[in-house]
């Protein structure tokens, strides 16, 4: 089962049909699980909207940052609101900022309703337990030793865990109110599948961020835990 199938659950579990946009970028039409939506507010500024709620005209462009600075570079929002619209240079940074916070806020609902798990070994003891963790859920600054074994785990016991390292482990702290925070898992449920979905559009900002595990990967076949990734080659830490 691959990641982007797992969006399309999410949306249909939720009660929501997935659509399809055409960026404004390359003017390809994608599912809206690809895409970022941007809105021009009352001053004609055009802001990210992580969550797809804000008022007005949705100009989508695919998550990513190169996308992000194509469009402001060659004013292409303005084109898609067909109205002078003004996008700054920093567009792209807010944009993954929105995302960043849209995430840690799911993973403090997560904590506050007891579906976080927390530490190595704990997170270890839930994989093996009676309600396995659907989201596992890396520091990608981390050490890749403790995350290969969890990944080990996982594998051995059969689990279809998806995997997320988009995030640092400062930000894990600052959403959860711990130092240090390397590993973390979440049970199943609509808070697992919505931060899969925004670690998959993260991941289009951070794909320089660091060296690591390559993703996102969801073969089966290939024996392998599908994994919401924001790097490219393997790490030699």
């Amino acid at each position: 089962m691959t990641v982007a199938r797992k969006m399309t659950d999410m949306e249909r579990d939720s009660g929501a049909s997935a659509r399809e946009r055409r960026d404004i970028v390359s003017g390809e039409v994608m599912p809206d699980t690809r895409l970022l939506r941007f809105v021009a507010d009352p001053e004609g500024q055009v802001v990210p909207d992580a969550a797809a709620k804000l008022p007005g005209r949705g100009l989508w462009v695919e998550a990513s940052k190169d996308a992000v600075n194509k469009a402001v570079e060659k004013k292409l929002f303005s084109r898609a609101a067909k109205a002078q619209v003004t996008a700054t240079t920093d567009l792209a940074a807010r944009a993954e900022k929105a995302l960043v916070t849209r995430m840690l806020g799911d993973l403090g609902i997560a904590r506050r309703s007891g579906a976080l798990v927390l530490g190595f070994d704990n997170v270890l003891r839930a994989l093996d337990g009676p309600k396995p963790p659907k989201v596992l859920i890396e520091a990608f600054d981390g050490a890749q030793d403790g995350k290969r074994k969890l990944y080990a785990a996982a594998h051995r016991l059969e689990l279809k865990c998806v995997v997320i390292e988009t995030l640092t482990s400062a930000e894990l702290g600052l959403a959860l109110g711990r130092e240090n925070v390397i590993h973390a898992a979440v049970q199943p449920g609509g808070l697992a599948e919505r931060l899969i979905f925004d670690a998959e559009r993260l991941s289009g900002f951070r794909t320089a961020t660091r060296t690591g595990i390559e993703g996102p990967r969801a073969d089966a076949s290939k024996n392998e835990s599908p994994r919401v990734d924001a790097s490219k080659n393997e790490s030699k830490s």
